[in-house]
């Protein structure tokens, strides 16, 4: 894969979870309930924390840290959890906003990362390219079908 691909493919699952969301009704938006106990609203802070971590990734391996990827990081669950209530605290339009905005640094760090990168392997045995799939593209496009999964089932409700 190319940084060019993980870049496209980051924007086209992006932008399906955003079209999701648009069909969600504006109470839902800031209500828990949607998907789990998460509203609209932490469900996009969420994704858009995951994209800051591949960020972070691309750093730690630019630096030739590959090694300490995750090293001292909270279980997932309860990092998953403290972003969730950040974004029960929130207003929508700074969710929006940040979420936008790290999508934005992370696909320019994506061209300006050697590809070469790509293959490094991080600790969890993933290489970099895959790790960027998971915290990006892969994670949008998993919530995306959630929340379509979701929407339908209310609509047979």
């Amino acid at each position: 894969m190319t940084t060019q691909r993980l870049i496209d493919e980051l924007a086209a699952a992006r932008q399906d979870l955003l079209d999701a969301l648009d069909r969600v009704s504006p109470a839902s938006m800031t209500t828990p309930g949607l998907l789990g106990d998460w509203s609209g609203r932490e469900v996009l802070a969420h994704v858009g924390y995951w994209a800051g971590n591949a960020v972070d990734v691309i750093q730690a391996v630019e630096d030739g840290r590959a090694d300490e990827v995750g090293e001292g990081r909270p279980p997932t669950d309860e990092v998953n959890e403290t972003v969730a209530r950040v974004a029960r605290d929130t207003d929508m339009p700074t969710v929006r906003k940040r979420e936008a905005a790290i999508v934005d640094v992370l696909i320019e760090r994506l061209r300006r990362l050697d590809p070469g990168l790509l293959e490094t392997l991080l600790p969890d045995g993933a290489t970099l390219e895959r790790g960027i799939a998971e915290d990006g593209a892969d994670h949008y496009r998993q919530h995306a079908e959630e929340l379509r999964r979701a929407l339908s089932e209310g609509a047979r409700g």
